[in-house]
């Protein structure tokens, strides 16, 4: 994982030689971020990932061969996977990218993105703050959980069941892209008890992560496309 020094280790994945080389140089000059491998498809981010043993991978969701989708799934499927994968695209409004975060990314970030977001959504992705521009994401999960799960499932309703009503709140406010502080201002407590919150949300529902909360949110129906719970 990070080296002694501190450095997150990023390995990009993508098929077009001139992003991942821009994307190296770009990284590479951030303080504290280190590009320490590259990967032309799927399978070889997969094999390189298991190669490497980066914090972060950049992730492209359109290559030949084995996509991102698949690839982001494979990496982040074993139980003490620590990669955060953050998928590449080139419209916000990208039906793979729903499913990409269903398949365990942590976030996504557009490819016109500046050097400094890129940079940021990587320190983000690297430290656990998993929803990445909560707006664009929000809305993203919304539409593509309307359209391919326009009925709550019981199952996943039962295990919603499990929560107490704080923490299904919590939940709720997760769903609608607000950070920990954001959270604790709103409900009146303490940033670390929003965290134990969404540690003990994560733990009684079998999710990764924050990205992955947010998804179970809209896909359960507690929280409606749209805005509403």
């Amino acid at each position: 994982m990070s080296d002694a020094d501190g450095d997150i280790r990023v390995l990009i994945a993508d098929d077009q030689v001139m992003v991942r080389q821009g994307f190296t140089v770009l990284l590479n000059a951030e303080p504290g971020i280190e590009v320490v491998g590259q990967a032309v498809d799927g399978a070889d981010a997969v094999a390189r990932a298991a190669e490497l043993d980066p914090d972060v991978v950049l992730m492209d969701i359109r290559m030949p061969g084995m996509g991102g989708i698949e690839a982001t799934r494979l990496i982040t499927a074993p139980a003490d996977a620590t990669a955060k994968v953050l998928v590449l695209t080139t419209f916000d409004l990208d039906e793979y990218v729903y499913e990409a975060l269903r398949a365990g990314a942590a976030g996504f970030l557009l490819k016109d993105a500046s050097a400094e977001e890129l940079a940021d959504a990587v320190r983000v992705v690297a430290h656990g703050d998993a929803l990445l521009a909560p707006n664009v994401t929000k809305r993203l999960i919304a539409e593509f959980s309307r359209l391919s799960a326009a009925a709550p499932r019981a199952p996943l309703m039962d295990r919603v069941g499990t929560l107490t009503e704080r923490e299904t709140e919590v939940l709720t406010l997760i769903a609608h892209g607000l950070s920990n502080a954001e959270i604790a201002a709103g409900l009146v407590v303490a940033e670390q008890t929003v965290k134990t919150y969404v540690s003990r949300i994560l733990t009684k529902l079998s999710l990764r992560d924050r990205t992955q909360a947010a998804v179970h949110a809209y896909e359960t129906g507690l929280v409606r496309p749209g805005g509403g719970r």
